[in-house]
């Protein structure tokens, strides 16, 4: 990573994609548009303490961080602002303001995202295919989010709600497994016969309820010696 007039220049480096614990902790961001709403609400959903710095603010806008105790800074842009902030979107109509804001933030060492100007970002906001707790994302590193947005339209026709009510039901059992089998192989290939394509198939052939019948067979195929009982 190399500094080229004051921003940095991140070259081809791979990105390291992860999905971020936000649930209290501080965000900004600054603007008051149609498009800081839509950041904005997703930000929301993830469980942020949300703060939106903006000298105008769309009455939608206005509207979602009031419903949601988010709080509202009307004021032109300080650095002060993004004080203990986690994170930054920086989603206004001015181009020096926005580069002013990453700059800011390179100095303060805090993540921050351009709206649409790949080159000032330090994390790319992926398209979400979302079933339950299960949530598969998709990114292009800010080339194309339209494309990644088409990509999601194709995979939400192949997820379905079967799928997050199946991963629920796979976290009791992984739970179940953890506490009674002491052998971290056997966990695996128990774990790995449950998640298989055949498994979710029963699953939505016969409903939950005979699933964790047919889960617990699968664990009681396994010798009561290797289930963390005694010899």
């Amino acid at each position: 990573m190399l500094l080229v007039g004051q921003l940095w220049y991140k070259g081809d480096m791979a990105k390291y994609p992860i999905f971020l614990e936000l649930s209290g902790r501080r965000v900004v961001v600054i603007g008051g548009g149609v498009v800081a709403a839509r950041k904005a609400q997703v930000l929301l959903a993830a469980g942020a303490r949300l703060v939106v710095v903006a000298e105008r603010i769309d009455e939608m806008l206005t509207v979602l961080c009031r419903d949601n105790s988010a709080e509202i800074v009307k004021s032109k842009y300080a650095k002060s602002y993004l004080a203990e902030a986690v994170l930054v979107v920086a989603a206004t109509n001015n181009s020096q303001l926005n580069k002013q804001i990453y700059r800011d933030c390179q100095e303060l060492e805090v993540l921050c995202n351009v709206v649409d100007v790949p080159e000032l970002c330090d994390f790319f906001v992926p398209a979400v295919v979302k079933r339950g707790d299960l949530q598969i994302a998709i990114g292009t590193e800010g080339q194309c989010p339209a494309y990644a947005g088409h990509l999601r339209k194709k995979l939400e026709g192949i997820f379905t709600e079967e799928h997050g009510e199946f991963l629920a039901e796979l976290e009791t059992i992984r739970k179940q497994i953890i506490q009674d089998v002491s052998d971290p192989a056997d966990r695996k290939s128990l774990l790995g016969r449950l998640v298989a394509e055949k498994s979710f198939e029963y699953f939505v052939e016969n409903g939950p309820s005979k699933w964790r019948t047919f889960a617990d067979e699968v664990i009681s195929s396994l010798p009561l010696s290797r289930q963390g009982e005694p010899l």
